[in-house]
């Protein structure tokens, strides 16, 4: 099972206890995954289709919760996923759940694209996390933190992603719009963004598993830095060791160390008698030791007079 799926699951199991945030889940749910079929005699169905069976089991519940309405169910299975349908056929009982999800007006006129037009059963914070919570049951995924951080929500009409963007935002969550393949997704990217959602949607087992994939994903990044870091240091001081080496031989081949001053000449052959040592190890061998600075300090002095002499020939 994806983390996307795991995540509906574990949503799917949850409902809401006021009747009001019930209704707001059911709203969000109708809105981005719905149909209504009105026959020709005026009578109304509603429908939404889902290839997540966990969202066909939560939205049945919030229907017999909310209205006691037993809604119908049925399957439509091929070899890439099944389908599932889930139909309330009754007209009484399907105008019922359209009105009191604000999909249409009082006169049973549907809402363009069934928009929620009424914000009045979104208006309290409870309500906006079960609206969330509703909208990405119905066409949200989140992918698996492993790989990277990405939550999105896809909307029909660009009304609609505007409405959820501003939802989110009531909970200082900066969701962004992108348009794809005539589709409006809402999406978040930023992991700390992804684990504030799924804390709006009272998603906290899904939320702690995010948390210490992300915990484990810092802790190796800062390690490789650290690693990197280290190797690049060491590279640095390898090199640096090589050319004091090249150095000081050139001198000695050339002139003989004895050219150097009492000072140079020392350092010069602890260099070539200790290749891998660092120069804070090079200054505690000296007769008078010294500090890291005052042998890089005589190393360069011997770079500057090898130089010379190269330049001379």
């Amino acid at each position: 099972m994806s983390f996307s799926s795991r995540v509906k699951d574990e949503l799917s199991r949850q409902c809401p206890v006021a009747r009001h945030c019930q209704i707001a889940e059911i709203a969000a749910i109708i809105s981005l995954c719905g149909r209504v079929q009105i026959s020709e005699n005026g009578r109304y169905m509603v429908k939404i289709h889902t290839e997540n069976i966990a969202v066909a089991r939560k939205y049945f519940t919030l229907l017999k919760k909310t209205y006691n309405i037993d809604a119908e169910i049925s399957i439509r299975r091929s070899s890439s996923a099944n389908l599932y349908t889930v139909a309330v056929k009754n007209h009484e009982a399907a105008l019922k759940v359209l009105k009191a999800s604000k999909l249409v007006d009082s006169s049973g006129e549907i809402y363009e694209n069934l928009s929620v037009s009424d914000n009045l059963i979104i208006q309290k914070e409870c309500c906006k996390r079960a609206f969330i919570r509703g909208a990405f049951l119905a066409s949200g995924s989140i992918s698996a933190p492993e790989k990277f951080y990405h939550f999105e929500i896809v909307c029909s009409t660009e009304s609609k992603a505007l409405q959820l963007k501003n939802i989110i935002a009531c909970f200082d969550i900066d969701a962004k719009i992108v348009e794809r393949k005539r589709h409006f997704v809402v999406y978040v990217k930023e992991s700390s963004g992804i684990v504030d959602i799924l804390n709006v949607m009272e998603a906290h087992v899904s939320l702690m598993d995010l948390e210490n994939v992300r915990i484990l994903k810092e802790m190796r990044n800062s390690v490789n830095r650290k690693v990197n870091c280290e190797t690049a240091n060491l590279n640095k001081t390898v090199s640096a060791a090589v050319k004091q080496i090249e150095d000081i031989r050139y001198i000695e081949s050339t002139k003989g160390l004895s050219v150097l001053s009492e000072g140079l000449e020392e350092i010069a052959r602890l260099r070539l008698e200790n290749p891998d040592s660092s120069l804070k190890e090079l200054g505690e061998m000296l007769s008078v030791p010294v500090g890291k600075s005052g042998v890089n300090h005589r190393l360069r002095k011997i770079s500057n007079i090898a130089d010379d002499l190269r330049n001379k020939k």
